[in-house]
């Protein structure tokens, strides 16, 4: 968002602006909220002006807008706009405005995807041999993807959770396992913050625990 980018925006016409829904709620991390409606607008754009003109690009600035709830900007803070807040990217593509913003959310949703596998398996990527490497991957993924799952049954809370997070309130449990007539008893620790989401995927996994009987 630099003056460039925030003179475009400023120019763009206040009916040019079209209302989009999401098809699932997304959580603004800056405001603490989660946005399920936002306006698209797109204007002409050229993006590497202060290069020569052979190196300038010229394209479509696609500017997505959501409404300011950041208590801070009346206390002081001062913001460029009074109801809104912009995210802005340049594209050559010849999608619409929705549709750009769309394939644009896309990008950013696999990103953190990429970024969470690099921060756990993928880290020890890669080997010298390429077999191993296509193994590991597959591994990974899989882990991944069953790990997303296993949070996700949980609830809320954890369904948006990175790997590191979950390993560490869902999968790391801090038990103890003992035996009684043959039979394998695990003892949840007395006041566990992540009891209950523990014991409501152990129930969707392996069903209601069996009560103890006198």
């Amino acid at each position: 968002m630099n003056p460039v980018v925030k003179r475009a925006i400023a120019a763009i016409s206040a009916d040019a602006w079209t209302t989009i829904k999401y098809p699932h709620g997304i959580y603004d991390e800056e405001a603490r909220v989660w946005i399920s409606e936002a306006q698209v607008a797109e204007i002409p754009f050229t993006a590497f002006t202060s290069r020569k003109p052979a190196e300038q690009v010229p394209g479509r600035l696609v500017v997505r807008r959501i409404p300011d709830v950041n208590t801070r900007a009346n206390h002081g803070q001062a913001t460029l706009f009074e109801t809104w807040r912009f995210h802005a990217f340049f594209t050559t593509t010849d999608l619409d405005t929705v549709t750009a913003d769309q394939t644009h959310r896309s990008h950013a949703i696999i990103e953190n995807v990429h970024a969470d596998l690099k921060a756990s398996a993928i880290a020890h990527l890669p080997s010298g041999v390429f077999t191993a490497n296509a193994a590991w991957l597959v591994c990974a993924v899989m882990a991944f993807n069953l790990t997303r799952a296993a949070a996700t049954i949980t609830g809320p809370t954890l369904a948006k959770a990175t790997t590191a997070t979950i390993r560490r309130k869902l999968i790391t449990v801090p038990a103890r396992i003992s035996t009684s007539a043959r039979r394998v008893h695990l003892h949840l620790p007395a006041g566990w913050a992540w009891s209950d989401a523990w014991t409501e995927l152990f129930r969707h996994t392996c069903g209601p625990p069996a009560t103890a009987t006198t």
